[in-house]
């Protein structure tokens, strides 16, 4: 197998093992576990997991908070537009994906006051924007609290359904705090509250920030993933969980953005900035130790990053296998653990 090759990681995928919604009880979420040292699986279900993680292990959580970030519209001209907000640049700028044609100097209107000029268009698909309250040019904070009262939670697009309002609290973890996501860190939707104390209990947990953006969800489009421009997404790392990182303790990340924020200052050593570290079989972690994880898309960044833990063939065999065993795949879906 080509490890730089993107059909490498195409594998396919029933349509009806999509999860579209999330399971009434998260602890009975099914988890298959895979040990790398005796290259044995496991099947089991999230309310045991803990009993498998080694007991010197210390855990660390996103504690990103996903913001009501696609909004609906009309432009100056009277067409509709609908904007997804994917993050906020410097000036007061943002970058934005907008579905219906503007151009520079474009001009769009939303309810409870809210407008937005169009200032640049990028190759990739992004628009640079600046938003306005009451005529007034408004910052990130602002305009978060304008989208809790008018916006909607941005579905992943493979959710082909409309947000409602159990979303507002399915995909938000239990534990998240700090306003900027896009997407959920999805591997952290299993948790309740209940089983996030427990975990907290049994082990040294830290946090880490990491805004996920819309660019998480870009598939890679390049035949050789060298080619493939890895999206930046703004983190930032407590200095308790630098110590942690710093010291020989193994780590278990939960998700594919801790494991990418630890990676980064791994070896950059910057505690706070963007990120763009792109993790496959040619550039394997560093530091991270075991990864949870949910199961994700065909020819992902998410997917490589999953094969520069296990290998790529590994990687497709543990896939088969949830395929096989009928695992719910994606966002609202379950997970892996890799030890």
């Amino acid at each position: 197998m080509d490890p730089f090759s993107v059909a490498t990681y195409d594998y396919d995928l029933p349509s009806e093992l999509i999860a579209f919604n999330p399971l009434a009880d998260k602890k009975s979420a099914r988890v298959l576990i895979y040990e790398r040292q005796k290259d044995t699986i496991i099947h089991t279900t999230f309310r045991d997991i803990l009993d498998y993680i080694p007991q010197d292990t210390a855990i660390v959580i996103n504690d990103t908070k996903v913001v009501k970030a696609r909004i609906y519209g009309e432009k100056s001209t009277g067409g509709k537009v609908e904007l997804l907000l994917n993050a906020p640049l410097q000036e007061n700028h943002f970058s934005v994906y907008i579905k219906g044609r503007v151009k520079p100097g474009s001009w769009l209107r939303f309810d409870h006051g809210l407008k937005a000029c169009v200032i640049a268009m990028h190759d990739d698909g992004l628009r640079v924007v600046e938003f306005f309250l009451e005529e007034e040019k408004i910052n990130a904070a602002q305009l978060f609290d304008v989208l809790e009262l008018i916006g909607h939670i941005p579905l992943p697009p493979y959710i082909k359904r409309e947000d409602t309002q159990d979303d507002c609290s399915d995909y938000q973890s239990v534990f998240a705090k700090h306003r900027g996501a896009v997407a959920a860190p999805t591997a952290s939707l299993h948790f309740d509250d209940e089983m996030f104390e427990i975990l907290q209990n049994r082990f040294e947990t830290q946090k880490v920030t990491l805004h996920v953006g819309a660019g998480t969800f870009k598939p890679v489009t390049c035949e050789d993933i060298h080619d493939h421009k890895m999206h930046e997404e703004y983190f930032d790392i407590s200095n308790q969980t630098c110590e942690l990182i710093r010291s020989d303790k193994p780590i278990l990340a939960i998700g594919t953005t801790v494991t990418r924020t630890i990676e980064y200052y791994a070896r950059v050593g910057e505690k706070s900035g963007y990120c763009d570290l792109f993790l496959h079989p040619q550039n394997k972690p560093i530091r991270v130790n075991h990864l949870l994880t949910n199961f994700h898309l065909p020819k992902s960044t998410l997917l490589m990053l999953v094969a520069s833990f296990v290998g790529i063939e590994k990687t497709m065999a543990l896939y088969e296998e949830a395929v096989k065993e009928k695992y719910r795949f994606f966002s609202y879906g379950d997970a892996m653990l890799i030890l």
